[in-house]
């Protein structure tokens, strides 16, 4: 049974405790092996980095600022700073210069942490600019550069005078103080920093974690940043039961890592499942013969499958196509089944029936930074997995829907505020102390949260009549042949969407209807191509009302990713961002 903790370093307690001998709690890839560290190693380095930082003469509520990919350092880190009572201020890896800038001065960071040498040379000169420059520490080891083999042996040498010290700290702090600034992905405006407690983080944590099938003896795979709250909180989850945690080299070496390690799941973003359900279709479409035929007929199956369907036939006909194609899928990841969390942002169901026929368990979720974050998470134990609704709302906390539809949360989790911008806390906490999300919702059967769409991206056409473009993207996306899309029309008197092809699938269409070898771009311009695009979108707006059809759409053969700043971290839409790319096109629709 577990046991609710009051501080995230609590973990550590209970992890020692009933873990003593665990020999891979945390784990990276280097090369081709995995690098273990066992409970003992987490505990040990987590108090070094403590100790060390205290006898350096920083102190309650100083802020460190760590840059890292997902590696077990990061958490060494994070319950060092937590003990020694510093506020972690864990921030994405791949920010512009002047995110980073904005992030180091407004969060007064004190300490700078970098990961690797190659994210040093790149922060290095912007730590110079801050307005009070901040102490650079890197993580891997270095001769030229303070890093944490430094701090281990500092933390060794005054283990003695600052151990006490580190106990009277943790004996004093209290769960409601801060112990993190989170500062969120920002589609839109300058990023606020979201200030959580240690209750706010480990009341979250427990929430779900009490949902949890996976055991103490399995494993799971993590990859999305843990900057985040959303893999953040499901690292604390894991560690609340046990869990052994391995990252992934990259998004790019998920399937490898996947199946190197022999996972037993990952928690996931929509857009990382739909590239999977992609990669899948495509595989079928290389067969030939009986295989295709089969293959075919397996993948018409999983994408309608009915999870509650007990019947006997129903059963038989999905083992037997698990026997002759899921299973094969599951082999290339490790051959185990998986239970798998998505969040984010809606995902489209045909994907959660797929996966769910192959014994590859989707349970989407749904949550906000200033939420800790989950608010509703479909339940494992339970069974409940209503495909289209994000589950039940968490348990100890409030939900209620403004009369536009709001999604209105309160309790524990509902974070202490935005740092420096006490204004912007009162705009989102209402004096009743409800959170007011963004999101507009319902209930399903009174009970289930079904999110529709988010409350500022809905838009007016000059009609008067309102459309929520990211039920109209998920529609869109549907489709094997759009890989993303942005829905456009505010103020106009129709919407429009400017689209990017899955050139994959779209090259392969190109190839069965005779039209040669293209590029991309002239594929994207080829009329054929176009009116084949055309028909797609013309099946979406027959099950739209009229005034949310499609009107016109524009091909575009760009990439939206985190990078070039048109998607945020977490893979969603920077719809300013979009509009200004694409003015001309978007002028050039409404001409």
């Amino acid at each position: 049974m577990l046991q609710e903790v009051a501080h995230i370093y609590d973990l550590l307690t209970k992890l020692e405790e009933r873990f003593p001998d665990k020999q891979d709690m945390l784990c990276r890839r280097s090369g081709k092996e995995w690098i273990r560290f066992s409970v003992k190693d987490y505990v040990r380095y987590s108090n070094l980095l403590a100790y060390a930082f205290s006898s350096m003469g920083y102190g309650k509520g100083d802020k460190v600022v760590t840059i890292c990919n997902n590696r077990p350092e990061w958490n060494f880190t994070d319950m060092g700073l937590s003990m020694a009572g510093l506020i972690h201020v864990p921030v994405y890896p791949t920010l512009s210069a002047d995110e980073y800038i904005y992030i180091f001065n407004h969060s007064d960071a004190k300490i700078i942490i970098i990961g690797t040498l190659s994210q040093y040379r790149k922060i290095e000169p912007i730590v110079r600019k801050m307005d009070k420059p901040a102490r650079i520490f890197l993580m891997d080891d270095s001769d030229n550069i303070q890093c944490f083999r430094d701090l281990y042996k500092i933390g060794e040498r005054v283990e003695l005078v600052q151990k006490p010290k580190i106990e009277k700290i943790k004996a004093e702090t209290g769960t409601d103080e801060p112990v993190s600034i989170i500062y969120t992905s920002g589609t839109t405006g300058t990023p606020k920093g979201v200030m959580l407690s240690h209750h706010n983080l480990m009341f979250n944590a427990y929430g779900h974690a009490v949902k949890q099938t996976v055991r103490s003896d399995q494993k799971m795979l993590s990859f999305l940043p843990l900057c985040h709250v959303y893999e953040r909180s499901m690292n604390y989850e894991y560690q609340y039961i046990g869990i052994s945690i391995y990252y992934a080299e990259s998004l790019g070496t998920l399937a490898r890592d996947l199946a190197d390690c022999r996972a037993d799941g990952f928690c996931a973003v929509p857009r990382v499942l739909e590239m999977m359900y992609s990669k899948l279709e495509a595989a079928g479409k290389h067969l030939k013969g009986f295989k295709k035929t089969v293959y075919g007929l397996a993948w018409d199956f999983a994408n309608n499958y009915d999870n509650y369907n007990k019947s006997l036939i129903y059963r038989a006909k999905r083992n037997i196509y698990d026997r002759l194609v899921y299973s094969k899928w599951r082999e290339n990841l490790g051959g185990h089944e998986m239970l798998i969390v998505s969040g984010g942002s809606s995902i489209q169901a045909k994907i959660i029936r797929l996966f769910n026929a192959a014994r590859l368990h989707i349970y989407e979720g749904y949550g906000m930074t200033e939420a800790s974050p989950v608010i509703a998470v479909n339940n494992p134990v339970e069974g409940i997995n209503i495909i289209g609704t994000v589950g039940k709302p968490m348990e100890r906390t409030e939900l209620k829907f403004a009369e536009d539809g709001e999604i209105l949360t309160k309790g524990p989790h509902v974070m202490l505020g935005y740092y420096k911008n006490p204004e912007a806390t009162r705009e989102v906490i209402d004096s009743d102390g409800f959170l007011h999300t963004g999101d507009i919702g319902r209930l399903v059967d009174g009970k289930y949260l079904q999110i529709t769409d988010r409350k500022k991206e809905i838009f007016k056409l000059s009609l008067g009549k309102y459309v929520a473009p990211q039920v109209i993207e998920n529609m869109l996306k549907e489709s094997p042949y759009i890989q993303n899309c942005f829905v456009i029309g505010e103020n106009q008197k129709f919407a429009s969407a400017i689209i990017i092809p899955d050139f994959e699938h779209l090259h392969h269409w190109a190839k069965e209807n005779g039209l040669g070898e293209l590029d991309n771009h002239q594929l994207a311009a080829d009329p054929k191509a176009v009116t084949f695009l055309h028909s797609i979108v013309e099946q979406t707006n027959s099950k739209l009302a009229p005034h949310e059809h499609i009107k016109r759409e524009r091909i575009v053969c760009d990439e939206w990713t985190p990078s070039n700043g048109l998607l945020s971290q977490t893979l969603k839409l920077k719809r300013a961002k979009l509009t200004s790319r694409y003015s001309g096109i978007i002028s050039e629709i409404y001409r």
